[in-house]
């Protein structure tokens, strides 16, 4: 598969449609793997975190979620086909999972946002099977662990923790948890239990979904100006060879 080099994150250079028939092939051969979405941000941290950075490498999907990411391969000269933001890729999988009966079990949140966001998904996807739901305000990783186990398991795991620390749960437990595929999520079963909202489709279209965020949530300021130096260490990159 091709990949794209960002700053040291390798991207697989797939369309959304194509991120969602391979991880319906490796949900089908029971290959376990997991998916991460990385942005400007998640890239950021990967360079100040060696571990981090293995975690996000290792992944058997690594989907651009951000157009800070799609402007970054533009100027390093690296093939992205487009953005593949992580709640799109997940609710399309969650379609063409509902389509085979498929178990879905969702991780993180705060108390009673999964099951809500759990019960809007069977709803809108028939045939999607809820094996079961846990918040994400957790100290104890192993009940965890025996919470999923102990629903039966299940085909897909959607780990809403934040990153790093959803990446870093699912490297630490993926083998001892009764699941395939893990992916890493960020806030997602907010919006799937209605609890917040994406942009209108003309921001997102537009590449603007930063943009319309920060119109909601002004105090997010500190968190957008990551966008543009992100960039200017993507510019260094690309003429001097420097990774920041």
């Amino acid at each position: 598969m091709k990949t794209a080099s960002i700053l040291g994150v390798q991207f697989h250079a797939v369309t959304k449609k194509q991120a969602v028939e391979l991880a319906m092939s490796k949900l089908r051969a029971r290959q376990k793997g997991y998916v991460v979405t990385p942005n400007p941000e998640i890239v950021d941290l990967c360079r100040r975190d060696p571990e981090f950075m293995g975690i996000v490498n290792h992944a058997a999907l690594v989907l651009p979620d951000g157009i800070g990411i799609i402007y970054a391969a533009k100027i390093l000269g690296e093939g992205l086909p487009g953005r593949v933001p992580g709640i799109e890729f997940a609710e399309d999988l969650c379609a063409a999972m509902a389509k085979e009966n498929m178990r879905l079990f969702l991780l993180g949140a705060k108390p009673g946002i999964a099951e809500k966001a759990g019960a809007n998904l069977c709803a809108k996807f028939p045939g999607l099977v809820l094996a079961g739901t846990h918040d994400g305000y957790f100290k104890d990783t192993q009940q965890v662990v025996d919470a999923i186990n102990a629903a039966g398991g299940a085909d897909a795991v959607f780990v809403c923790l934040g990153a790093p620390k959803q990446e870093k749960f699912i490297a630490a437990n993926i083998d001892d948890i009764h699941g395939t595929l893990f992916c890493g999520l960020g806030g997602s079963l907010d919006v799937f239990a209605g609890v917040s909202r994406r942009a209108p489709d003309i921001f997102i279209k537009l590449g603007l979904e930063w943009f319309y965020r920060l119109l909601k949530q002004p105090s997010r300021i500190g968190r957008m100006m990551k966008l543009p130096k992100f960039l200017l260490v993507v510019i260094g990159e690309r003429l001097f060879g420097k990774k920041g």
